[in-house]
């Protein structure tokens, strides 16, 4: 098991180019420091996981650049082990399946499965097919009517974020058992696609291996993983990904190079006009943002203002609902350059309804990938109310129809 034994989390600031250039330094020489982004440009915040024996030096450049800088965490370990504490054990009895533990792949399986047999009529468990190391990534659909237009939800691409299948797990549970009779009639009033984890393998290894795994298990020579969510054909690797395997966001060797991004892309393919899917939805962590088209460009997608517009609809759904700050904007002005996401991708494909929402904590969270177990309730709660809202103002707008 990885141990980050006395790491520590440090945020940034770059003050000058003297600042961003030194750190993009920093990022391309050291594989003893993980950054949570790429730098880019002057007045950027920015974190890092810096090792142990990296900190004196670290503690040096930052002394003698002036940079200025927070310590938000002095032990990683310390948020690592607490975040395993919350796991439930495998064989955990299904019908107990709360939202105060984390769990592992299978007993979300089993947890489906359960759904299943228990609501035959209304729910349907689907299979995209087998990951690399041929884990089937499986979903359900939820559905009243089979004319109904559909609603697509992604989460757990990126395997260390594990608030994402949680959430999602949350969203499937309460549009099935919810007593609230505007729940129900968004659950009648859609078909519902949700898949809490298509990248299962990398979710595992995060159980069992190492917690901050971010991208698939694919192997290449010596080292393993492509970040899924930089793999798709769309733009792929134009901006804010690698073409190094090492690098956390690798975009791998060639476009749709990876069976999850292959399965998930013949399943939409196959589905988009059958299913009637309108609206895509990928849950991540973490920084608190809703986010649309597109993060390889500036360039507005055709309907921004609709996409701004319900964003920030469901930004301030949430914030009266726990006062959390949620911020919206495309992918690109939000949070970074990126390119061959999937959100961008499925966009491309005709679903001009399409959002990544990165949950709980806020941008210089002291947690970053591994949110206490208290907070998957109400962060669930946060995920299913901007998607609500969502859904509710694009069916305003027709999008719908």
């Amino acid at each position: 098991m990885a141990r980050y034994d006395n790491y520590r989390v440090y945020n940034v600031e770059f003050s000058n180019e003297k600042h961003v250039q030194l750190f993009k330094e920093l990022e391309e020489q050291s594989d003893s420091m993980s950054f949570i982004g790429h730098p880019r440009e002057v007045g950027q915040k920015l974190s890092i996981l810096v090792s142990a024996h990296k900190v004196a030096d670290l503690t040096l450049l930052l002394k003698h650049y002036r940079v200025i800088h927070r310590i938000l965490t002095y032990n990683f370990q310390e948020k690592i082990d607490r975040s395993y504490s919350s796991v439930a054990a495998v064989g955990t009895d299904v019908t107990k399946f709360d939202w105060h533990h984390f769990y592992h792949l299978e007993t979300i399986y089993e947890w489906m499965n359960s759904l299943a047999k228990l609501y035959p009529n209304l729910i349907t468990i689907l299979d995209m097919g087998g990951s690399t190391q041929g884990t089937a990534i499986k979903g359900v659909k939820l559905s009243h009517k089979n004319t109904n237009k559909t609603i697509f939800i992604e989460a757990g691409i990126h395997a260390r974020e594990w608030i994402a299948p949680a959430a999602a797990n949350y969203i499937i549970n309460n549009l099935l058992r919810s007593n609230e009779q505007d729940i129900q009639n968004l659950a009648k009033s859609y078909n519902w696609i949700i898949f809490p984890c298509i990248n299962p393998d990398g979710y595992r290894f995060t159980f069992e291996c190492d917690r901050m795994w971010r991208k698939n298990r694919q192997l290449f020579m010596t080292t393993y993983g492509v970040d899924l969510n930089r793999n798709y054909p769309v733009h792929w690797n134009s901006t804010g990904s690698s073409t190094d395997p090492c690098r956390y966001d690798y975009a791998g060797p060639s476009e749709g190079s990876e069976l999850e991004t292959q399965r998930l892309i013949k399943f939409i393919q196959n589905n988009v006009n059958k299913e009637q899917i309108r609206t895509y939805i990928a849950l991540h962590s973490y920084s608190q943002m809703i986010m649309f088209p597109y993060g390889y460009s500036k360039e507005l997608a055709p309907n921004y203002d609709d996409l701004k517009e319900l964003g920030q609809r469901a930004s301030v759904a949430i914030k009266e609902l726990s006062g959390k700050i949620y911020t919206s904007g495309s992918l690109m002005e939000t949070i970074y350059p990126s390119s061959g996401g999937s959100v961008d991708w499925a966009y491309s494909q005709g679903i001009s309804i399409a959002y990544t929402i990165e949950l709980r904590g806020p941008p210089d969270s002291e947690d970053m990938f591994l949110l206490p177990a208290e907070e998957i309730l109400p962060t669930a709660q946060e995920a299913f109310a901007a998607i609500r809202n969502i859904v509710e103002g694009a069916a305003d707008k027709g999008y719908y129809k």
